[in-house]
């Protein structure tokens, strides 16, 4: 997620200093999506940065920024964004305790890794969370991705990422099932012989649920106006 988010920041003008990357398939990753983008030690990264990009494991997050804030990395003004599905800005406050500016963008899709992500990107809907007087700042990051923002209140992230969580599972779970059904039968190709079924019934699901385009381009949810780590700067 990181290094897909930071090419795409990076592909509407932002300057990239620097990412961060810890295993070989990050390092990979990384070769692949941001060439020509250093691979940096995390507090470098973020003594460098205007703009954090902390794309870890939700159970990995208030760890992390704690440990950034205890080596006294984080500063004032700067923009600290996490994607974290099940978090608000709260995991953010040892941040916000020196100055820093928190934002909860969540990109509603699954990744690759891949520069195919980049196309799924174009019309795709990030959960956005933000105190109100920035709240702006991250939707602005959002449709500069390419996406579709709409704010989700901080109360309200837990089921938010209930909601993607059995989304993902599910649908995984239903895939590999009727596959597998199928491979048992001697079926060579079961993925493609399931995909425009899968397809037009989750299509069709999901009509039922989407009356129709979004009032000025964004959304509110309940009325909130008010596989590894990686991370990037900008």
């Amino acid at each position: 997620v990181g290094a897909v988010l930071a090419s795409a920041l990076g592909g509407a003008g932002h300057a990239l200093t620097g990412i961060a990357a810890v295993s070989d398939a990050s390092r990979e990753r990384a070769a692949a999506m941001l060439p020509d983008v250093p691979i940096l030690a995390l507090p470098e990264i973020v003594e460098r940065s205007e703009l954090v990009l902390l794309a870890v494991p939700g159970d990995e997050l208030a760890t992390l920024v704690e440990g950034l804030a205890t080596a006294g990395a984080w500063r004032p003004g700067q923009l600290v964004v996490h994607t974290a599905a099940a978090h608000g800005v709260g995991v953010l406050e040892p941040a916000m305790r020196a100055g820093a500016i928190p934002l909860a963008i969540h990109p509603a899709m699954s990744f690759t890794g891949t520069s195919l992500d980049l196309g799924r990107l174009a019309g795709a809907w990030f959960a956005v969370t933000a105190p109100a007087p920035v709240l702006p700042i991250a939707q602005a990051l959002v449709v500069e991705m390419g996406g579709e923002p709409f704010v989700v209140a901080e109360s309200d992230r837990p089921a938010y990422a209930e909601a993607i969580d059995t989304a993902v599972s599910f649908s995984t779970a239903i895939v590999d099932q009727a596959t597998g059904i199928l491979e048992g039968i001697g079926m060579p190709r079961a993925g493609a012989v399931l995909a425009p079924l899968v397809r037009s019934a989750v299509e069709n699901a999901l009509a039922r649920h989407d009356p129709g385009p979004m009032i000025d381009g964004a959304a509110t949810i309940d009325g909130a106006d008010d596989d590894r780590p990686s991370g990037g700067g900008a």
